[in-house]
């Protein structure tokens, strides 16, 4: 794997950390505090080209790759940003490039590349436990050649101001069987669909959807019938690589915080950075972010593995580092920091949670150990040692 960047992504990466720095000075890093605010920030990802990253250029995006994703991602974490970049732009876009029909990529993604749509992906389930095979919802055709679709979905992020949301319902099979899920195209203000909005631990929204015989025409179905998993596992790998990227960002802007102050609180008559088990603690930290930054490098890397199984254990393995990590360093920068790293205040609490919140967000730790575990077992064909 080759881990150097080039002039294009070193441009890249100074473009989007001078985006940061003015879209989100210190004082007013994390999630917008209303919907103006939230709409005017996802605008401006828009104009710099942020949403369209993964798209096309011929359908209004730059068609970049996944590094160029983890050095925008690695600089909005720093920032605290985000917003619904991560389900526009990370899951969403490359979701429909790769499974639309030229009808629905031309109608979709330009737009999304614009900022005048939002799309979600609903793809969990209650009960499921991070588990994409693990499906009960159901789409039924209809006479007219359309489909119906009822049933649950958990935690779609952004779900809660999306225009489209792409509804991962059976079509042929059992809960939990790999194939007979199929991808559906579903607006916002469909009848039958209901969106119950939630806040997640670091205050980024999303929805729970409740869906009673929705009707969809038969163009809405996107992608293959029953054989949509593999579209969606890699749509959420991608997630997943982004998420490593981003939570080293938010390290990096953690540990110059959590120094800064070590630097300059007095206790016993002299800095706290003159004690040695502080020193400790800070050094601990400075180690994970390192070993977070190889990791982001390594499951962007992986992202362009024709493997699934590879893709799957490098992936798992990156974000496995990331759920531990992330608390680990998110508790210790609080702890550090005393009282008031519990205050909303304090901006170190904002990173902690959301550290926190990257690490549960499409699998825990446990979830991913088990995941490379899985990927890395060999199989009855590598074990055949017939001479």
């Amino acid at each position: 794997m080759d881990f150097s960047l080039n002039d294009d992504d070193l441009a890249l990466r100074d473009a989007v950390q001078r985006f940061c720095e003015g879209e989100y000075p210190a004082p007013e890093r994390g999630n917008a505090e209303t919907p103006a605010q939230a709409a005017q920030r996802h605008a401006a990802l828009a104009e710099l080209g942020l949403l369209g990253l993964q798209i096309p250029a011929e359908l209004g995006g730059s068609a970049l790759g996944p590094q160029a994703a983890m050095l925008a991602a690695e600089q909005l974490g720093r920032a605290l940003a985000n917003g619904n970049w991560l389900s526009n732009a990370v899951l969403m876009a490359p979701l429909l490039a790769e499974a639309g029909s030229p009808a629905q990529r031309s109608a979709w993604l330009p737009a999304l590349a614009a900022g005048r749509l939002q799309v979600a992906l609903a793809c969990a389930e209650p009960e499921a436990r991070y588990d994409l095979a693990d499906v009960r919802s159901r789409a039924k055709p209809t006479a007219d050649g359309g489909w119906s679709l009822s049933g649950r979905k958990a935690l779609v992020l952004g779900g809660d101001v999306a225009d489209l949301l792409l509804v991962v319902a059976r079509t042929d099979g059992e809960r939990r069987d790999r194939s007979g899920l199929s991808l559906f195209a579903i607006d916002a203000a469909s009848p039958g669909l209901t969106r119950r909005p939630i806040t997640l631990l670091d205050g980024r929204r999303a929805a729970q959807l409740d869906l009673q015989g929705v009707s969809l025409a038969a163009d809405r179905l996107v992608g293959p019938l029953d054989a949509a998993l593999p579209l969606v596992e890699r749509a959420v790998e991608r997630a997943n690589a982004a998420l490593c990227a981003e939570s080293a960002g938010a390290l990096e802007a953690l540990l110059a915080m959590t120094c800064e102050h070590l630097k300059t609180r007095r206790q016993f008559g002299a800095p706290l950075a003159k004690f040695q088990a502080l020193q400790h603690r800070v050094a601990d930290m400075a180690t994970a972010l390192e070993q977070l930054k190889s990791m982001a490098c390594v499951a962007a890397m992986a992202l362009e593995a024709e493997d699934a199984s590879e893709r799957t254990r490098l992936v798992s393995a990156a974000m496995t580092l990331t759920a531990q990590l992330g608390r680990q360093c998110g508790l210790t920068a609080i702890q550090l920091h005393g009282a008031m790293g519990m205050t909303d205040e304090c901006r170190v609490g904002h990173y902690a949670k959301r550290l926190i919140a990257n690490g549960l967000l499409f699998g825990d730790a446990a979830f991913h150990l088990a995941a490379f575990d899985a990927a890395r077992r060999p199989t009855a064909a590598d074990l055949d040692l017939t001479p």
